[in-house]
């Protein structure tokens, strides 16, 4: 039932799941009834790989399948040859502020990096490696020299003054200081001095909080900060579309914190940056870039601390109103995610047993219609309809597998019989009741 599924994503996926997360690699592996949102995605991805740019809105409620979209949406665009990060909101990612918070959400997806030959990100030195090889290469060309002897450090500068040419012809918004620490990154790979290459990366990363330390390791004037990282991802997007990638796609998850942030002028600062990626996407102002944001239907819908308390954000977001339940427009800004039906979960636990399987080398014995009885148990609970999610689920149905699977002699009827409901969603509703400061 499954097929080319590879050990470390088996592991990944149980593991994972079992930890009530999704899983970083093999989520395809998993997937059930998305396949209207997936080709709708590789449709967005066609275009934003002919230099247009994209914004989606994933909606769900709790436990509906957000970030396991997210996660599929990686692995698709890595498939089409895009970059791809991934970062959550958090109390201290945002995408805007004035201590810090804006720029540690940018250290955060670019820690996150990933290509297809690095899905778990971590990619951004093989990416800098790769073009600065490009560079080498075609400057060896254009002067004739060898590519073994173009590396010798008599070469340096004219290595050096290519990088910053071609950094000059990509980038707006600082392009020289970003030109000014590849070419000391390319130093330290040449003269093989690591401490240089760790710091040419930790700014890259926005990891300098201080002019100072920045131009006393680098002898650079600028660093990544608050205000300027959106301008830094645009140029590394360009960077990356240089050297041959289809665009950059970034996934921010946990909006729910942007909802979350008590002081409204702060909160409607982060819609407004959201507001601008928006503009900058659709108007054509950045090209190749693809933004993924995902909340519950509260962050988006809340008059009052959600998007729509936001009017220009609202106006932009108001969902198709020709779509129904049935007739769906994936081609809209805002797609909502549909809980999945029981046949579907069926399905998806019928695959998740044979991960199982494979990723233990054992055979748990539980056929389908004690895959169906399992489900029976847990959909009739009372509670089942409001509260139940796929997270809880699919983690109940492994907890049962790993219980079989260490005492084959237990009796399932019992194992099911002991199933119980909880509602595992965060208290969003008592938000509204935070004094506003």
């Amino acid at each position: 039932m499954i097929d080319n599924i590879k050990p470390k994503e088996a592991t990944s996926i149980i593991n994972s799941l079992i930890g009530g997360v999704v899983p970083k690699i093999g989520v395809q592996h998993i997937t059930v009834g998305r396949s209207e949102e997936i080709n709708a995605v590789v449709a967005a991805l066609e275009d934003v790989k002919n230099g247009h740019s994209m914004v989606k809105f994933w909606i769900g409620d709790f436990g509906s399948g957000k970030s396991f979209m997210l996660h599929l949406l990686n692995t698709v665009a890595l498939k089409q040859k895009f970059v791809v990060a991934n970062a959550d909101f958090t109390p201290d990612n945002r995408l805007y502020s004035n201590d810090g918070k804006g720029v540690a959400l940018y250290s955060a997806i670019m820690d996150n990096v990933s290509i297809q030959t690095k899905p778990e990100g971590g990619a951004l030195p093989t990416l800098l490696e790769k073009w600065i090889e490009q560079i080498v290469t075609k400057t060896a060309e254009e002067n004739k020299i060898s590519l073994t002897d173009i590396r010798n450090e008599q070469y340096l500068n004219l290595i050096q003054n290519n990088i910053m040419k071609t950094i000059n012809e990509i980038t707006d918004v600082g392009g020289f200081d970003f030109g000014m620490v590849v070419m000391k990154y390319y130093e330290g790979y040449i003269k093989d001095d690591e401490q240089l290459r760790r710091n040419a990366l930790k700014w890259l990363k926005g990891e300098y909080r201080t002019k100072t330390e920045a131009k006393q390791d680098l002898g650079v004037r600028e660093v990544i900060n608050d205000l300027n990282y959106y301008d830094m991802l645009k140029n590394f997007c360009k960077l990356f579309v240089s050297m041959g990638y289809s665009g950059f796609m970034v996934n921010l998850d946990e909006a729910i914190n942007l909802y979350k942030i008590s002081t409204s002028v702060m909160r409607e600062k982060n819609y407004e940056k959201i507001l601008t990626i928006y503009n900058d996407c659709f108007q054509g102002k950045v090209a190749n870039l693809f933004f993924n944001f995902a909340g519950t239907k509260e962050v988006l819908e809340n008059e009052r601390r959600g998007l729509f308390s936001y009017n220009a954000l609202k106006s932009r977001l108001l969902t198709n109103k020709f779509e129904t339940a049935e007739i769906r427009d994936f081609a809209q800004p805002v797609i909502r995610l549909m809980p999945l039906d029981h046949n579907e979960i069926f399905v998806l636990l019928k695959k998740l047993k044979a991960i199982f399987d494979y990723n233990y080398k054992t055979e748990i014995s539980i056929n389908d219609n004690e895959i169906n009885q399992f489900m029976e148990e847990l959909f009739n609970k009372p509670g089942a309809s409001e509260f139940l999610t796929p997270r809880e689920v699919i983690r109940d149905f492994l907890n049962i597998l790993n219980i079989i699977r260490q005492n084959p002699a237990v009796d399932k009827n019992k194992l099911f019989g002991e199933l119980e409901i909880s509602d595992e969603r965060p208290n969003e509703v008592s938000l509204d009741s935070i004094e506003e400061l």
